[in-house]
């Protein structure tokens, strides 16, 4: 059985999740420059089976695509091609963030390291992502 990855793909930052082997538990994985995405991932499916990845579509409140679904769009296209193994689906990523910044308020973190550490939340934020997915799917 392989795992379930999700990412939130940003400009500068990408936040990563990944689900246990039994797709029960999601768990946040890392933050990564997106520069040095693609690697990463290259790197990580190489040592973690890994059946399937979930992608954050950018999408502004109103539904309409938000600036960055152009650079996500070309991310997945590539990661398509060098990997048609492991499918990659869009899902819907609005208002992740926030949602991931009121849960480091709530889980305790204070002000000065959620100002600092931007990329918790991204982190974070494809934590939620994944788990949303996996309960539409029912897992």
């Amino acid at each position: 059985m392989g795992r379930i990855l999700s990412i939130d793909y940003g400009k500068k930052r990408t936040g990563l999740a990944v689900t246990d082997p039994l797709k029960i538990i999601a768990n946040g994985l890392t933050t990564v420059q997106t520069s040095e995405l693609f690697d990463y991932l290259k790197s990580y499916i190489s040592s973690e089976s890994v059946e399937e990845i979930v992608i954050g579509r950018p999408t502004q409140p109103n539904g309409q695509p938000s600036e960055n679904l152009g650079r996500v769009e070309q991310f997945v296209n590539r990661w398509k091609k060098a990997f048609p193994g492991v499918p990659i689906v869009y899902y819907d990523e609005r208002f992740t963030s926030v949602i991931a910044h009121q849960a480091m308020i709530t889980g305790g973190v204070g002000k000065k390291r959620r100002r600092e550490d931007k990329g918790l939340v991204d982190e974070i934020s494809a934590t939620i992502i994944l788990q949303d997915y996996m309960k539409s799917k029912g897992l």
